[in-house]
């Protein structure tokens, strides 16, 4: 066999199908899988032998960066009782202070953490686009999003920056509330923004758009936004019927649910995600299933914020493309995210392996939700091709065998200790686009980032945490 690119050889690997034993893998100059060759017995001269069954990456679906900087300093009621709107007043204080120079050092320790915790491309939904005082910045107004953009360079990981639509504080309101200042944006200037983030060109970089919520965006406003982008074949994610109070609200505005309502404007096509998606009828999940749309649930943070469980039987049934997100960045890490969306559902119906179909040759409840989330990663990021298969870009996970929790398993029940026995490690090894970002469980520049990431933490919380 020649080798034209850099190759590796793993004793297994998760392809598109499930499970292949010795398995080549070969990368072009632009970093892209050119070759996946199951079934080569030893490897060629050349070829790089990794130390373990292989994974492909996971697309991080749904980030706020500057949250991270929150993380951790939520979990203290001192009224009555607490819910998301609380918890969402106490971090707009956290966002109207964070600078430019903050958010870079913020997103690059956020991203390292998420390399550990096995996702290869993070999409941040980004509406802290301006100054202190509300107003752009005068020498780029998009310094916010550069920042990102330079977090993610230091980290190695790729990004999907997505400015967002955000334009009033609720459905009855017209505009936005003080604390909201840091978010104003209109149609033309997200699509401005997303045009000038695609056209800079920088390494691992793309861009997308996004709606904060059917609340915080007027309905003329959003059919200006995707009349712009009649011709982008980028990704367009949107908040929706995260809280039973949104449903409500939308409801009583507009005589329909949330993604009802979405639907009835003949908005979605296979362009849509829908992030968390919790509060939902099975019409809803019909109607996005025949869209073509993906939705994206966030397990930590919804359980964090008592959101609500979201219906993933029905979401599995109807074929929905489905990822997952980390953000608020409670947890960074999709094992743990595919362990409490099951454990949610195990919980809230008192049966075990919901997510299993064994009925459909899945029994595997771990293997059946890593295929789903594998699925509907490259739609969710904007990539036409994601995983281990040709075109697709050179990311990779080496899963450490010398982990406690899966010392003597049979390789069949790899995926479902490496979900439901905790805790596991951080993998071994990462690769972006053919190059190593973490090996031996070590990433370059982590030390330097914590440092500077510790300074920010100082510099914002210097006094007690609000």
């Amino acid at each position: 066999m020649n080798a034209t690119g850099p190759t590796w050889w793993a004793p297994r690997a998760w392809l598109p199908g499930g499970w292949a034993d010795r398995v080549l893998l070969q990368a072009d100059a632009s970093g892209h899988w050119s070759a996946i060759t199951p079934g080569v017995a030893t490897p060629p001269p050349g070829a790089q032998r990794l130390a373990g069954p292989v994974l492909p990456g996971l697309v991080d679906a749904h980030s706020h960066a500057f949250q991270r900087a929150f993380a951790g300093l939520a979990e203290r009621r001192e009224q009555q009782a607490d819910d998301f709107w609380g918890w969402r007043d106490r971090m707009y204080q956290v966002a109207l202070r964070i600078t430019p120079a903050q958010l870079q050092a913020i997103a690059a320790q956020l991203y390292i953490e998420l390399l550990r915790g096995g996702y290869t491309q993070v999409c941040d939904f980004h509406y802290l686009q301006h100054d202190e005082q509300g107003r752009p910045y005068a020498d780029d107004p998009l310094a916010m999003s550069w920042a990102l953009a330079e977090g993610a360079g230091s980290a190695g990981i790729g990004l999907t920056v997505l400015p967002v639509l955000y334009e009033r504080a609720g459905f009855a309101q017209p505009s936005l509330r003080p604390d909201q200042r840091r978010f104003a944006t209109t149609a033309e200037s997200v699509w401005q923004a997303c045009q000038r983030i695609a056209a800079a060109g920088r390494p691992l970089v793309d861009a997308g758009l996004a709606l904060h919520s059917l609340r915080a965006a007027a309905p003329e406003s959003i059919h200006r936004l995707r009349a712009l982008a009649a011709d982008f074949s980028g990704p367009l994610h949107i908040h929706v019927a995260e809280q039973t109070a949104e449903v409500d609200d939308c409801l009583a505005a507009t005589g329909q649910r949330p993604i009802e309502w979405l639907a009835a404007q003949d908005l979605l096509d296979g362009r849509w995600q829908l992030v968390h998606a919790t509060h939902t009828v099975p019409a809803e999940i019909d109607a996005v299933a025949a869209s073509g749309a993906g939705a994206v649930i966030c397990p930590s943070t919804e359980a964090n914020l008592g959101d609500g469980l979201a219906d993933l039987p029905g979401w599995l049934a109807a074929g929905v493309k489905l990822t997952l997100g980390s953000d608020s960045h409670v947890t960074r890490d999709w094992r743990e995210e595919l362990r409490l969306l099951e454990y949610g559902q195990r919980l809230a119906r008192r049966q075990r392996n919901v997510s299993a179909a064994p009925t459909q040759g899945q029994p595997a409840t771990a293997e059946r939700l890593w295929q789903r989330m594998q699925a509907g990663s490259g739609a969710a990021a904007g990539f036409s091709h994601w995983g281990l298969q040709p075109g697709a870009r050179a990311d990779l996970l080496v899963i450490d065998e010398a982990d406690d929790a899966l010392r003597g398993l049979p390789p069949t029940h790899l995926l479902d200790a490496l979900v439901f026995s905790s805790p596991t490690t951080a993998w071994r090894d990462v690769m972006v686009a053919g190059r190593w970002v973490l090996q031996a469980g070590r990433h370059a520049q982590a030390e330097a980032v914590a440092q500077r990431f510790e300074e920010v933490m100082v510099q914002l919380w210097g006094q007690a945490a609000a």
